[in-house]
């Protein structure tokens, strides 16, 4: 069950830390996170994936 606040990782990012965040935030590998994610875009025609992390870029707090 994920725990804490979920935010922007600071540390662990490849363009804004969105997929870094979720992997603290859920406890896995932040690779395997963006993997799922890319997947999930390319092979998902129902799920705009460069929309929905630039949202999440916007939304999600950073990390202090």
């Amino acid at each position: 069950m994920p725990e804490g606040q979920l935010v922007r990782s600071k540390d662990d990012r490849m363009i804004a830390g969105v997929c870094g965040g979720l992997a603290r935030w859920l406890g896995w590998d932040a690779t395997a996170v963006r993997v799922l994610y890319v997947l999930l875009s390319v092979f998902s025609a129902g799920f705009p994936g460069i929309l929905v992390y630039v949202i999440l870029a916007i939304v999600m707090p950073s990390e202090e």
